[in-house]
């Protein structure tokens, strides 16, 4: 049972979301052969103010 999780800052759209689990499963049932039943994808989303690249917080960006 594959289960993919991806980590982003919040701000998509629900379509978006909708979108790159649908690619995402697509790939873990094309490459690990495993049924659509089985994938599992969770988007968790944190807030721009709780995360920082490069020095520079999200929300200042």
């Amino acid at each position: 049972m594959p289960e993919v999780i991806v980590h982003a800052v919040e701000g998509r759209s629900a379509e978006q979301k909708k979108a790159l689990c649908a690619d995402i499963t697509a790939a873990v049932v094309k490459h690990f052969n495993a049924p659509i039943e089985a994938v599992t994808v969770t988007i968790v989303e944190a807030p721009r103010e709780t995360k920082m690249k490069g020095g520079v917080m999200f929300s200042e960006r």
